[in-house]
């Protein structure tokens, strides 16, 4: 049998962004999302999610993407000097490696995410994070410890294989990227198991993260594995005006549209792939 995620990232980060995920959800074949507690737009996502009560709502813990804290004070050694998250993980990792981080600043600040998101109504149906820093080696086991101690029992574990391109054309850098996040996803996957907590089999949307188009999701389904898969995506419903705010080389209105796509839908079906969250895991 082949179940398979759907999760728009990046939830109340901008109201185009929203937009495109509650479309993508209504007409297509998003099923679930993760919402940033400290973005700018929160409270319109938290909005959002009590009227779509079939979106299964996770949340995106936030450490980078010059985003400002949930926590205003006490948490200056994540902080950048204006203020906010450093905007690259690479500068996080090397703070966080060379001690320049505090641990207890890390974990209040973590904390006080989860309990932003729960003391607006929504109970999460998973964890993941903005650019993945809940694998990383030192930072996997606190994020996990805090998922038991919450009660949130799934997990996204973004291990992507080091041989899929779906048709992708990516440089060195992003293969790079993605193999060393998928090996520390390897060695955060024992220890979640370990936990109990529960998480899709297979992952795919990193190397082609922010690309995804009609095609690569077409050949993502077409050679979906058995068992349980998540599609990483960031839809939105502008291009232009989503590229004047955000410097990442994203095409989140050709994302939306590959989640729209009636040829997709039609494909998922004829291929017997069951669309569901994280809560029906």
């Amino acid at each position: 049998m082949k179940k398979l995620i759907i999760n728009a990232d990046d939830f109340g980060l901008h109201p185009l962004i929203n937009k495109g995920i509650i479309e993508g959800h209504q007409k297509g074949m998003i099923t679930s999302t993760s919402i940033m507690p400290g973005a700018p737009y929160f409270k319109e996502a938290a909005n959002l999610a009590a009227q779509n009560p079939e979106l299964g709502i996770g949340i995106h813990l936030t450490l980078v993407g010059g985003v400002a804290p949930v926590l205003k004070k006490g948490v200056n050694s994540l902080l950048t000097s204006l203020g906010v998250f450093a905007e690259d993980y690479t500068v996080f990792a090397k703070k966080w490696y060379t001690g320049s981080i505090k641990r207890s600043e890390l974990e209040q600040e973590l904390r006080a995410q989860i309990e932003k998101v729960l003391e607006a109504g929504i109970k999460p149906t998973h964890i993941d994070s903005h650019q993945h820093m809940h694998v990383l080696p030192g930072i996997a086991g606190m994020v996990i410890r805090l998922c038991r101690e919450y009660g949130i029992s799934k997990i996204r574990m973004p291990e992507e294989s080091i041989f899929w391109t779906g048709g992708f054309s990516a440089g060195a850098g992003r293969k790079i990227g993605r193999d060393g996040l998928s090996f520390c996803s390897a060695l955060a996957k024992s220890k979640a198991k370990k936990a109990g907590l529960i998480y899709p089999q297979h992952f795919f949307g990193m190397l082609a993260g922010g690309n995804l188009n009609e095609l690569l999701v077409k050949n993502i389904l077409l050679g979906l594995p058995e068992g349980t898969s998540e599609i990483m995506t960031h839809p939105g419903a502008d291009n232009v005006l989503l590229a004047q705010n955000f410097k990442w080389g994203y095409h989140w209105h050709d994302e939306l549209n590959a989640f729209l796509s009636e040829s997709n839908k039609n494909i998922a079906r004829e291929q017997g792939i069951e669309l569901i969250n994280f809560g029906r895991l």
